[in-house]
């Protein structure tokens, strides 16, 4: 059968349609030929057409984009300028501590494994990594991202050992916030802590109003001047001195691969270091007073008169700044915001108290200033004082005896400045009082300085809504006169006003930087004291009839405060006073059988020596009862080392004229 189909198959003719024409064969090879070269010319062309494009017509274009592609402007972060006290002492500083990074353009494939890896040799924990992604997430390739910070040599030796299994991945040392001292201080001092959305919207908008005024352009304003800054000054000097110790960046042009690894640095822009802070604090005596409020709530400033120097600013209790650094762990700060004592509220800038008893050299002066009482004008005290059917109680039921001014101040007689409130009225207390900065903002140099109430019948109308509410009653007036009823202070207010008194009625701005120092020449920008004012309507006279009782407060058997002072070396002047928490109708009430929260607050103001006054202070101890018990052991604590044992202890250490070094 197979031989029979061969057969067949040998007698079928041939068909070869192309080999039967080798003619037409050619001119179909030609054709092709024509049709691959105008194919091929057409295809030049279009090159040659783009090339022109590119390189010619937009050069300039693709020039600048490849070189922006090829060169990244990379940030380099400034040091923060130091803080220290008025003697030097360091209050907050930079130190130097490794942190793992990674190189996002390093990263291959899904980020988790590699983090998982990672941990196995470097302790990463949720919080890390959460963060890490966040910023991963609005990184750039060239930017090196922290992931770890602050890495043990443990923990950097395990690193480097199996670093080759981690390409990308290095470690790498930065500067870090510390404050060494811990919790002295952390309300004035403040801390640093990761740059927010809000803190972000804030740097921009006084970047714009920056860019708005070129003739006072600042460039440490512009919000480029914080790219690849992580940190910012969240509370206190660290805060509102932000611009000076943050410094100016410096950004360096450098070369990347197409992967965005840095290869080389081409250039870089002049920066500038932080400035560093010297505050007024004396760190000792904060240190000192802070000691002698253990275990209390309460506050204390103290101000140097005649400069308005703030020697202390003490808030009890108080916090540590170093727990804010790196993000405070949940548990501690419910700790601190959950607390009774209130540990993160700085109260002598945003508390504010009624002033008690301590009112009462002011109230006298302006009962001198609108010439309502004279030194000498005197009444026999039946110990009460009624008015519109209400009776106000002294805190002695049977009065005091004979008083004058004088012994009103010596003694602290509320019956007579029930009387002298009502004889003055709401409105002169409050024009005579605003000049000594009650219920006004001081300008002290940090954010968040609440205003108190100085209570008149404007500011009734202002706050209240309802007709009744806003009219302003008699009645109201007569315990103004004792610092009660709705006068509301800080203490800074308060320290303020007895610095003002001490300094004669001379008004000096408190502050706590006392100098901006540049750490490359060491240059001292002075905040120099100048006088903003001085009080009107009182003379010397006045003056020197408050400073004598105040002075006999101290220093005579019958002052409240003679038991705590009698003895001291130099001359002193002071009130004593005690506030009510809440309105007792002229009541007393057994202290131990009352909560402690509800309990009376001590207020003590001074100023030493009498002379020539060197410090002024004021102090609340919150719920502490009466004022000299509780508040007069810290001032004594306090004066006493300002006025003895810095004073040693500077003689101690000063070298005679003769000695070589």
């Amino acid at each position: 059968m197979i031989r029979d189909q061969f057969d067949r198959f040998n007698q079928a003719p041939l068909k070869m349609t192309e080999f039967n024409n080798p003619r037409q064969a050619l001119i179909n090879f030609k054709l092709r030929v024509a049709a691959a070269r105008v194919f091929v010319l057409a295809c030049f062309m279009m090159i040659s057409c783009r090339f022109l494009y590119l390189q010619i017509w937009n050069y300039h274009k693709y020039s600048l984009q490849s070189d922006e592609n090829r060169i990244s402007i990379a940030p380099v972060v400034p040091n923060r300028g130091m803080i220290i006290d008025r003697n030097g002492v360091v209050l907050a500083r930079n130190y130097s501590a490794y942190t793992l990074e990674i190189m996002p353009s390093a990263i291959h494939g899904a980020l988790d494994p590699l983090i998982d890896r990672l941990s196995s040799v470097v302790s990463i924990n949720s919080r890390d990594r959460r963060r890490f992604k966040r910023r991963y997430a609005d990184s750039k390739n060239f930017e090196s991202l922290q992931i770890r910070t602050r890495l043990t040599d443990n923990e950097v030796a395990r690193f480097t050992a199996q670093r080759y299994l981690f390409p990308g991945v290095e470690v790498r040392t930065h500067l870090f916030r510390q404050y060494p001292l811990g919790t002295t201080a952390a309300h004035v001092i403040g801390y640093i802590g990761r740059i927010s959305q809000r803190d972000q919207d804030r740097i921009d908008a006084v970047s714009e109003k920056n860019d708005r005024d070129p003739e006072h352009y600042d460039p440490r304003l512009d919000a480029n001047n914080y790219s690849g800054t992580d940190y910012i000054g969240k509370i206190g000097v660290e805060q509102s001195y932000e611009t000076e110790l943050h410094g100016v960046t410096n950004f360096e042009e450098v070369e990347v691969t197409a992967g965005g690894r840095p290869v080389r640095t081409l250039s870089h822009s002049r920066g500038r270091c932080g400035n560093n802070l010297q505050l007024s604090l004396d760190i000792d005596m904060q240190k000192s007073a802070e000691q002698a409020f253990s275990g209390k709530r309460g506050a204390l400033v103290a101000i140097e008169p005649s400069t308005g120097d703030v020697l202390m600013f003490v808030s009890s209790p108080s916090f540590d700044p170093n727990l804010f650094v790196e993000g405070i762990d949940q548990l501690t700060w419910n700790e601190l915001s959950t607390s009774l004592d209130r540990p993160l509220i700085n109260r002598p800038l945003r508390s504010t108290y009624p002033p008690g008893s301590t009112y009462k050299p002011f109230m006298a002066l302006s009962a001198l200033a609108t010439h309502k009482r004279t030194p000498n004008w005197s009444f026999q005290d039946p110990g009460s004082y009624t008015f519109g059917g209400h009776t106000f109680h002294n805190d002695v039921p049977q009065g005091q005896g004979w008083i004058d001014m004088y012994r009103s101040i010596v003694v602290s007689n509320d019956t007579y400045y029930y009387m002298l409130a009502h004889d003055l009225g709401v409105n002169t207390i409050a024009n005579f009082m605003k000049q000594w900065g009650f219920g006004q903002q001081t300008g002290i140099d940090v954010e968040g300085e609440a205003r108190g109430v100085l209570p008149s019948t404007d500011w009734k109308k202002r706050v209240y809504h309802q007709p009744e509410q806003q009219r302003w009653y008699e009645g109201e007036t007569i315990s103004l006169g004792i610092g009660q009823g709705y006068n509301s202070y800080t203490m800074l207010q308060l320290a303020h006003a007895v610095a003002t008194l001490a300094n004669n009625g001379v008004i000096m701005k408190p502050h706590l930087v006392k100098a901006v120092v540049n750490p490359s020449t060491h240059e001292f920008r002075l905040t120099a004291p100048k006088p903003i004012g001085y009080i009107q309507g009182i003379t010397q006279a006045d003056i020197d009839v408050i400073k004598h009782a105040m002075k006999s407060v101290m220093d005579t058997p019958s002052g409240t405060a003679y038991q705590i002072f009698s003895n001291a070396s130099y001359t002193s002047a002071g009130k004593t006073g005690t506030a009510q928490v809440f309105s007792l109708q002229g009541q007393k009430y057994p202290t131990h059988a009352l909560a402690e929260h509800l309990r009376d607050h001590a207020l003590f103001i001074a100023f030493a020596p009498v002379d020539h006054p060197k410090i002024a202070l004021a102090l609340i101890v919150e719920n502490g009862g009466w004022g000299a018990r509780a508040g007069g052991p810290i001032v004594r604590r306090v004066l006493d080392h300002y006025l003895i044992n810095r004073v040693q202890s500077n003689a101690e250490t000063t070298p005679s004229k003769c000695e070589h070094r």
